[in-house]
């Protein structure tokens, strides 16, 4: 959601100046690529998961605050709701067992979390959207004390002008309207980042682009929302309309969402950055002291705050990062597709399809977007989203295909290719790719398994909203036994 910030009012000539920041911003960027002052030697990966808290009964619990200072631990942060909480994992290299020590220290984070939650009433669920969201917690009184998500919320509705429509349209639909963002607090996802040079920035986010639907297939978690049964990975279509700035007559205009897969491939990451200062005005015009020139001049790091905190506010689903740590400059490409959960393996096993098939991809002698138009990725990317394990994608040379076939057919040898360019042990990435294996095979992940408990439940004569309840407190369960969705009994 953007870099910490203080609740504020700002002024046309706060707009102005900002806007002529970014803009400088933009241009020392620029100079930086040219330059090649960017880290790169050794490339890390990171991870962040943001997970749902609830009560004893399986509701939402509104206890944020509360949880975290019990959890005392300053990788665990506030998100846009009460009942929301985000753990950032440290970075690292995947070589020398690295996916195995995300795993056991998230595993780890994940036992010490809930155990001081549960003194403050509290349990930490992972799960793309709780299926026992009521239309009241998501009003906007709910949202985090955090001024930066108030702030946030009244510059979009002020953009905006009229309140948020909401209609998605699935196996049912839901239409309903919000004078807030909070909407979006239903959507809870897992992040995966990946380091790379600016020589190479391209082609990783291209890659992140075409496999994206690929990602939504095999990783849906979201199926209801409002007691709803929607898309089976709702967060997509939910997080397009929550965060939307345009009004029907802007939409109408062709003027780009905030929300956005893009609309071409790119040869740079600057072709990103300057689509976000040419496309969106800002939402939080703060402008820092720092001249990003004279600091470059004098042989330092820029900040680039302001075309951080501009980038911040736009959000693609695979989001150009540029970042400082001790005084040396990276790029990274922040994969914002998957939903949270179901266990901390499957995370790992969806996080290690994603690093071993974006990397192989990367570097392909013959890129597979230069066989592919990038509206066929988009429409892979809401179609998997739509349908989830049963969706049918397009692949160049293939056509029109089950992503479950072409994931075993095809991609699951590459991804384990692209592991092992990274470093990873092949028993270490056997035991993942076969958890996204064994998914194919089955036609099991978690939106599906969910989907399958609530209709035993409702023919068993049990009404939807108990339905979801029983089901989620299931999850609950064999979500803390870590043990991978496909083996979950339906």
């Amino acid at each position: 959601m953007g870099e910490e910030v203080d609740l504020q009012e700002f002024t046309r000539g706060d707009r102005t100046r900002h806007r002529e920041k970014v803009r400088r911003c933009l241009d020392v960027l620029a100079r930086m690529l040219r330059e090649s002052r960017f880290d790169a030697e050794d490339p890390m990966t990171g991870m962040e998961i943001e997970f749902n808290l609830v009560d004893d009964a399986g509701r939402p619990s509104l206890k944020s605050a509360e949880a975290l200072e019990a959890i005392a631990d300053p990788a665990f942060q506030t998100e846009l709701a009460q009942f929301n909480l985000e753990i950032n994992m440290p970075p690292r290299p995947l070589h020398a067992r690295g996916a195995s020590q995300y795993e056991d220290d998230l595993r780890a984070s994940l036992n010490h979390a809930e155990e001081r939650a549960n003194e403050v009433d509290a349990h930490m669920v992972m799960i793309g959207i709780l299926p026992t969201l009521e239309p009241g917690h998501l009003s906007p009184s709910k949202i985090s004390p955090n001024p930066r998500y108030k702030l946030l919320s009244d510059q979009i509705l002020a953009a905006r002008g009229e309140d948020l429509v909401i209609d998605i349209s699935g196996r049912e639909r839901l239409q309903t309207t919000s004078d807030s963002i909070m909407p979006e607090a239903a959507c809870t996802s897992t992040q995966l980042h990946v380091q790379v040079s600016p020589d190479d920035f391209a082609a990783y986010w291209n890659a992140s682009q075409v496999i994206s639907g690929i990602q939504l297939a095999v990783g849906a978690n979201s199926p209801y929302l409002l007691g709803r049964q929607l898309w089976q990975e709702t967060r997509i279509p939910l997080f397009e309309q929550a965060t939307d700035t345009r009004s029907e007559e802007l939409k109408e205009q062709g003027v780009r969402p905030r929300v956005w897969f893009g609309e071409r491939w790119i040869t740079s990451i600057f072709d990103l950055f300057e689509e976000n200062v040419r496309y969106f005005p800002a939402l939080l015009p703060i402008t820092e002291q720092e001249d990003p020139v004279e600091v470059l001049d004098a042989g330092g790091t820029p900040s680039l705050a302001e075309l951080k905190l501009h980038n911040g506010t736009i959000y693609r689903w695979n989001r150009p990062v540029y970042d400082v740590v001790d005084e040396v400059p990276h790029l990274r490409v922040e994969n914002r597709v998957l939903a949270a959960g179901p266990t901390v393996v499957d995370t790992m096993a969806n996080a290690a399809l994603y690093f071993g098939l974006v990397r192989a991809l990367a570097e392909d002698d013959r890129p597979v977007w230069t066989r592919m138009s990038f509206s066929a990725a988009e429409e892979n990317f809401h179609v998997a989203a739509q349908h989830g394990i049963d969706a049918r994608v397009y692949w160049p040379g293939v056509g029109e295909v089950p992503a479950t076939e072409l994931l075993l057919r095809r991609l699951l040898p590459m991804a384990r290719d692209g592991l092992l360019r990274w470093g990873v042990d092949g028993d270490e990435a056997d035991r993942l790719l076969g958890i996204i294996e064994q998914r194919c095979v089955l036609q099991r992940n978690g939106a599906s398994w969910t989907v399958d408990r609530v209709a035993a439940h409702e023919a068993a004569g049990t009404d939807r909203d108990e339905a979801l309840r029983l089901t989620l407190q299931e999850y609950r369960e064999r979500m803390h036994a870590n043990e991978p969705v496909h083996t979950w009994p339906v």
